[in-house]
């Protein structure tokens, strides 16, 4: 039987820590009895495209991203419609669709499940024609994406300081949302539109979202007050958003939006300026990925996150009884919620 060949694409900055041990790793874990691979590093912005379609026109049968969900993106999209499938080896600060797939964030791990090669076929999104993987969306998400981009480190706890610190002065606009039933007008925070169920860092915008039922999970969360906040930080972080007053959801293969005013969306958290008009839709078992074949989430350890929203949550009643209704509630529930999250 011959040797599957596999290409490593590794991204040396993207991501939270760094990788000058992955190529040692690779060297220890990977079989080379069953596989031929060479490890490729980026250089520059869309490199790793580059690398991936020059993949695709050789018929390398699998190529590994190594970094985030920007470098996971720009490597997948390049492969979707081909023979090669997509390996992930997560290092980013939120890692949506690794975790998602059930793929370990610990190196080691992630190298094994490459070395069972088990490879499925997935459905994938395309917004105003960039593809993506996870999510996309339009509204505050967007937004956050953007100041997330600009922030001087990552990680959740960053994307969490943003959320505080800008989403209760964010102004929830008006969009025209079309699917096949017809057409529905929403005052709306965000509109997001999943092909998986997160976002990353355990952030379940869509508990129920599959990657192989040929539909996106349309999520439209309308205004809420500062009260509502815990309450929806809670169901985010804890897979019950579905469940949330302030939700509306419902399974679309392509939906078009308009807005009155040019603004951001986001593609697997990129973010991206675009028109007041926006198509989406569901391009169905278009990519091959490989998973892992022991594919059961670790309920046994629970999220840091879950738990600081759960404590703050199971206090809040206390902590409304010590703050007045006026403007520096917000900045006192803020803290709070700052100072659990850093434990």
């Amino acid at each position: 039987m011959s040797k599957k060949t596999i290409i490593f694409i590794l991204n040396p900055i993207s991501g939270t820590h760094g990788k000058a041990e992955i190529p040692d790793l690779i060297d220890e874990i990977i079989d080379t009895e069953r596989f031929d691979y060479q490890i490729r590093t980026t250089e520059y912005a869309g490199h790793a495209a580059e690398i991936a379609r020059e993949c695709v026109e050789r018929g390398i049968d699998v190529v590994v991203a190594i970094g985030g969900d920007g470098t996971v993106n720009e490597v997948a999209r390049a492969l979707v419609h081909s023979n090669t499938a997509l390996g992930i080896i997560p290092c980013g600060s939120g890692n949506g669709l690794a975790r998602h797939l059930c793929i370990p964030i610990d190196i080691k791990k992630s190298l094994a499940i490459i070395n069972a090669c088990q490879i499925e076929t997935f459905d994938y999104g395309v917004i105003n024609d960039l593809p993506f993987f996870c999510t996309c969306g339009m509204g505050f998400d967007a937004f956050i994406s953007f100041k997330f981009a600009e922030a001087g480190k990552r990680g959740p706890i960053t994307y969490v300081e943003n959320v505080l610190k800008e989403g209760l002065k964010y102004k929830p606009e008006t969009y025209e949302v079309e699917d096949e039933t017809g057409a529905k007008r929403y005052k709306a925070f965000l509109i997001a539109c999943a092909n998986a169920s997160q976002y990353g860092n355990n952030a379940y915008i869509a508990p129920n979202a599959t990657m192989k039922d040929g539909m996106m999970d349309i999520v439209i969360l309308e205004p809420f007050t500062a009260f509502d906040a815990p309450q929806i930080s809670f169901d985010l972080f804890s897979k019950t958003l579905n469940n949330n007053s302030k939700i509306k959801t419902f399974k679309s293969k392509h939906i078009h939006i308009h807005r009155s005013e040019p603004g951001a969306i986001h593609f697997d958290g990129d973010p991206i300026m675009t028109g007041t008009d926006i198509d989406v839709h569901v391009e169905e078992l278009g990519i091959n990925i490989i998973t892992n074949p022991e594919a059961i989430e670790d309920t046994k350890q629970p999220n840091f996150l879950l738990n600081a929203f759960s404590d703050f949550f199971n206090n809040i009643n206390n902590v409304r009884e010590d703050i007045a209704y006026q403007g520096h509630r917000i900045q006192v529930i803020n803290k709070v919620l700052l100072r659990k999250l850093r434990g």
